[in-house]
């Protein structure tokens, strides 16, 4: 069964981190059951702009069944074309705040027609966009051992991942891998003793994130603010596993600190190089939030304000 639900993590958090103003401009970069966009259309005023993408069709969809807000444009785009959008509605430099939460929505893992979770038998497609690029079960019959052993070290930090690959070659020499439990019954053969997450966690994840190119999509994204965000713009991001989070945290590093100088030179304005950027720190969910939202437990939220 399918809901529409989802509880969007951190959400007085990511949206006080924006600062809003009155009649700003905003980009929600991951709309998903809107959420965090109806935040912050609830908080803007009567002539603000909310500019919100999601590349899966079934929230665009539920958007458009839902929100009627005039304030609101919707596409259906992934987030790394934000900069060619912003820049045919002449918006480029005029963008107050981006907010982007990269976790996978509720109603994406409690469908399992989409493939996203070990939680329920389903096709395994996996991906965001389900009309275009290949689902998860034909890049795995296609791809051989190496390529899938390191997608899976790579994106999922799994250490046994040269054995779920070669199970996985196993399997499709007897018959195609082409839903979840069947993944997950591979991997579980191979990753036991964890407590506290399922065993195909970082499986999962892994494809799911090569098939989706999410973390180039992120990396070219985070490169493209500076020049989509108008002075004193705020990026307000939320990441849920150590791979996403170290791109935003090296990204903010790189744009936000002075190049170390030798010492004992003395040090004048036109030494210092303007930074794009002023690390506004980092914030963890609350206790209170993590009892009522598991999925809050690995969240953490980068702001960076734009010099």
């Amino acid at each position: 069964m399918t809901s529409n639900h989802h509880q969007s993590v951190m959400f007085d958090e990511s949206i006080d981190a924006l600062d809003l103003v009155n009649e700003g401009i905003y980009i929600d970069a991951t709309f998903g059951r809107g959420g965090h966009s109806q935040g912050i259309l609830d908080r803007l005023g009567s002539m603000a702009q909310l500019i919100a993408f999601d590349q899966d069709i079934s929230a665009i969809n539920y958007a458009k069944e839902t929100f009627n807000d005039p304030r609101l444009k919707l596409f259906h785009s992934p987030f790394a074309k934000m900069h060619t959008v912003i820049n045919d509605l002449g918006l480029t430099g005029k963008i107050n705040g981006i907010l982007m939460d990269l976790g996978v929505s509720s109603p994406q893992l409690d469908n399992a027609e989409r493939g996203f979770s070990f939680m329920a038998d389903g096709p395994l497609d996996m991906r965001m966009n389900q009309t275009v690029g290949l689902s998860a079960a034909q890049w795995l019959a296609q791809a051989d051992e190496e390529e899938i052993a390191n997608v899976i070290y790579q994106f999922g930090d799994e250490k046994k991942s040269r054995h779920i690959a070669s199970r996985i070659k196993k399997f499709q020499l007897e018959q195609p891998l082409e839903t979840t439990f069947q993944l997950a019954n591979i991997v579980s053969e191979v990753v036991r003793g964890q407590k506290k997450k399922h065993p195909a966690t970082r499986t999962f994840q892994a494809i799911r994130i090569f098939i989706n190119q999410e973390l180039k999509q992120l990396a070219e994204t985070l490169e493209h603010s500076k020049d989509i965000l108008a002075h004193h713009g705020r990026l307000s991001i939320i990441s849920f596993h150590s791979i996403e989070d170290r791109i935003v945290k090296r990204f903010i590093q790189k744009n936000s600190r002075q190049k170390s100088l030798p010492k004992g030179l003395p040090i004048v304005d036109q030494a210092l190089e303007k930074m794009p950027f002023k690390d506004l720190g980092k914030k963890f969910a609350t206790k209170e939030e993590v009892q009522h939202n598991k999925r809050s437990r690995s969240a953490i939220l980068r702001v960076a304000v734009k010099n």
